[in-house]
């Protein structure tokens, strides 16, 4: 590769990184203005914990925690104000009565639901404003992008969407 074409290439990336920064600070503008009607009832990190249970069922706590990436002191607590809450519960596992299984309860999954569809909204109605010849190269764009970075398409077998993105998984996976 001769020295303009290796120069091109670093054009390119630095480019694409800086759209896709632009892109991203949308994409968190679009997702906090998503929480903002329910911010007096749940943080960031509580409407995560709620979109994990939402997309993989009910969990034991160490499962949640290390989907979430936390202790499981730091999940306990996220779940114990969610209790208080009225969005999630704990239940005795009626496979091993010695588990607990935390899972949304009516109430949490209509707060996930209803989160989603307004951020779903803003994005569509974002995607409107772009001629529908971009559309079909944002696609494109898009999913080499996130397959790229190993991102699971974002839709279920069903043609329902996942929020965040994360597939289903059975309920004991990691444990």
């Amino acid at each position: 590769m001769n020295e303009r074409a290796q120069h091109r290439g670093v054009d390119d990336v630095e480019a694409v990184t800086r759209a896709v920064l632009t892109a991203s600070r949308l994409l968190v503008a679009v997702s906090a203005r998503s929480l903002t009607a329910v911010e007096d009832r749940v943080t960031l990190p509580q409407f995560r914990l709620l979109v994990v249970l939402s997309t993989h069922g009910p969990a034991k706590l160490v499962v949640l925690a290390d989907r979430l990436g936390v202790n499981p002191s730091t999940a306990t607590r996220m779940i114990d104000r969610l209790i208080a809450a009225g969005l999630t519960d704990r239940q005795i596992n009626p496979d091993n009565r010695s588990e607990t299984i935390l899972r949304l309860t009516r109430e949490g999954r209509s707060l996930v639901d209803d989160v989603t569809a307004r951020r779903r909204q803003e994005i569509a109605s974002i995607v409107e404003r772009i001629a529908p010849e971009q559309r079909s190269a944002l696609i494109g764009a898009l999913t080499a992008f996130t397959e790229a970075g190993g991102e699971p398409d974002a839709t279920t077998g069903d043609g329902g969407l996942h929020p965040l993105g994360w597939p289903d998984a059975p309920l004991n996976q990691g444990s």
